[in-house]
């Protein structure tokens, strides 16, 4: 399969989100997303450090459609990074 977009198993869990790592056409990728977008995404009242991770693994296929689409729109910030702040 030839995938234009592969993400890795690595995620980090911030003081303010969950960081995850694409690559395209091997250029790495970070994308992000804030504690406050994953529990509006997951309808989770109340994400923080302690529970990110495991909402994002449970997420992490959306997720990674969410980011894949807005890579793919070239919708990177002013670090050349993918903020998943809005679903369009």
């Amino acid at each position: 399969m030839n995938q234009s977009v592969i993400f890795t198993d690595l995620i980090d869990v911030t003081d303010t989100g969950v960081s995850f790592y694409a690559q395209q056409q091997g250029q790495n990728i970070t994308c992000r997303i804030s504690f406050s977008q994953l529990s509006v995404f997951t309808q989770e009242v109340n994400c923080h450090s302690g529970n990110a991770k495991a909402l994002f693994e449970e997420y992490r296929f959306d997720m990674e459609d969410w980011a894949e689409s807005l890579i793919a729109q070239e919708a990177f910030d002013e670090q050349g990074e993918i903020q998943l702040t809005s679903q369009t």
